[in-house]
């Protein structure tokens, strides 16, 4: 079975990325999977292909190529192809966002699939994947629902059992926050520093204030404060390009084959760099030198 669905997979592929009708004897010598050596063998193959694809809705349309000659082939038309829009709604929209940055889909980047789908939810897309570890997970779960249903949320923080009315989730150099009110104050709480993160109570207990800015809520990067500045030249993998642009508001100097490189201005070296190694291999310090070997000598544990 699983061979069938490799190969099925791989028709589909082909004929998405040929743009074109194309001829049986294409198929059969360039989709990985079916019988070449034996006629009835691809014969009886392609036939079932056919039908599972035609069963399962996927429109494999069979047209004439050469009308002198009465060459047939086939295509798969992406107007009847592509899936419609769903309608989701905003609270359904930052529910995959949320979900697609909890775990790594395959270690690919489905950002341009969730544009399809509506766009992105706010805040939550500046978030790269993957971002919370598991133990955050259950409790930025519990911190979003509330803020959908507008639930009031109770955490045990700093020792103390706090209540509290959410208004919006974002993630800043490898942690979660909850921008909240508690009573007649507008916080920010992290999320991991809290204990027992549960929604409370029933659904509309409060009113979002209209126009929140959560990014404003947490200061500027923190690397940008100090004495000394200078700039750093940082390679990005495209899987995170984007966000860095979102989150920093830096536009790249250059664009090559699957990364980008941005300037970025730095003052507390130390504060860079920790927010830097959160990034794991998708970021790279290209200069200037002293830059650089401070990366290297934080890597080995030196610094």
């Amino acid at each position: 079975m699983s061979r069938v669905l490799e190969r099925l997979l791989n028709l589909l592929a082909f004929l998405r990325t040929v743009g074109r009708a194309v001829t049986i004897d294409e198929i059969r010598f360039t989709v990985a999977g079916y019988e070449r050596d034996n006629d009835e063998a691809f014969r009886r193959m392609f036939e079932r292909d056919k039908a599972t694809l035609r069963k399962a809705g996927i429109p494999l349309e069979t047209v004439v190529i050469d009308t002198l000659t009465n060459v047939l082939g086939y295509e798969l038309p992406a107007e009847r192809f592509e899936m419609e829009d769903p309608g989701l709604t905003v609270e359904e929209l930052a529910a995959l966002w949320l979900a697609t940055r909890l775990v790594r889909m395959g270690g690919g980047d489905i950002t341009p699939a969730l544009h399809k789908l509506g766009g992105s939810a706010g805040d939550l897309s500046e978030v790269p994947a993957p971002t919370a570890n598991l133990g955050e997970v259950e409790a930025v779960a519990a911190v979003f629902g509330a803020i959908t249903e507008r639930r009031m949320v109770a955490v045990t923080y700093h020792g103390r059992r706090r209540r509290l009315e959410p208004h919006g989730l974002l993630h800043r150099r490898g942690h979660w926050y909850v921008v909240a009110r508690e009573g007649a104050e507008d916080r920010v709480f992290r999320i991991d520093r809290g204990d027992g993160w549960a929604g409370e109570g029933g659904p509309d207990a409060f009113d979002r204030p209209a126009g929140i800015d959560l990014r404003a809520a947490l200061p500027d990067t923190p690397w940008e404060v100090g004495e000394q500045p200078i700039e750093a030249i940082v390679r990005f993998d495209d899987d995170i390009a984007w966000w860095v642009e979102h989150q920093l508001g830096v536009a790249p100097v250059e664009v090559g084959d699957g990364f980008v490189v941005a300037r970025l201005p730095v003052a507390n070296r130390h504060a860079f760099l920790g927010w830097l190694l959160d990034l794991g291999a998708s970021a790279e310090v290209l200069g200037p030198p002293e830059l650089r070997a401070l990366v290297v000598e934080r890597i080995r544990g030196v610094a």
